[in-house]
């Protein structure tokens, strides 16, 4: 498993590279691969989804592959995309979501956050204030697309939307619930470990700067 840590970049181009990857993985010619990043300002919102989107956002929005319906990115938000082919991890898109919240759950107790599930709902929940978002989709096995954690980021783009449908006042940041920003670069790093623990106990690790 490979962890690429690819800093702020655009969300289209890392849309793209996502793409690539599946093809890549699905042909068994890379390994499974996390890519973390940040994004410019972007709403997006799953190609399932029946919400009507509100006109004249101040942000480029994006209909895409993933389930869950519309939600926004941005700078001081962690956003993980793996591409992993869950036959290989023994996993079906239900199970690897649950997967996917217990390993974010873990990364960021260290920090003072302690988020858990609510049924009914994906994501990371701290009482009744939503912290993470996910929402994936998978193609000849190979699930992408991925989560949003919200850190540092300013929650005022969501008051313009019903974020996964749901009240704009749900959405918090660990900023937030803390009461002080945290450290991007350290909660990175956790989330990357957590992931690699997780999901890389029987392949190669690697972490990578790209």
């Amino acid at each position: 498993m490979i962890v690429r840590d690819l800093g702020l970049k655009d969300y289209t181009e890392v849309w793209d590279l996502q793409r690539k990857l599946v093809f890549e993985r699905s042909a068994g010619n890379i390994p499974d691969t996390l890519l973390l990043c940040q994004h410019r300002p972007v709403y997006t919102i799953g190609r399932s989804s029946k919400q009507n989107v509100p006109r004249a956002l101040p942000d480029p929005v994006h209909t895409i592959e993933r389930g869950g319906d519309l939600t926004w990115h941005g700078l001081g938000q962690l956003v993980g995309y793996p591409v992993f082919h869950l036959p290989g991890l023994g996993l079906k898109a239900r199970s690897y979501l649950s997967a996917l919240e217990a390993v974010l759950i873990e990364a960021i107790a260290p920090f003072g956050v302690r988020a858990t599930t609510v049924k009914g709902f994906t994501g990371l929940w701290v009482g009744r204030k939503k912290l993470a978002s996910i929402g994936v989709a998978v193609r000849s096995g190979v699930a992408y697309h991925g989560f949003a954690l919200n850190m540092n980021n300013t929650l005022a783009p969501f008051q313009l939307i019903h974020p996964c449908k749901l009240e704009s006042e749900v959405m918090t940041s660990m900023a937030q619930l803390l009461g002080a920003s945290v450290d991007e670069a350290a909660v990175t790093r956790a989330v990357g470990q957590a992931m690699l623990h997780y999901f890389g106990r029987t392949t190669n690790r690697t972490v990578e700067n790209s």
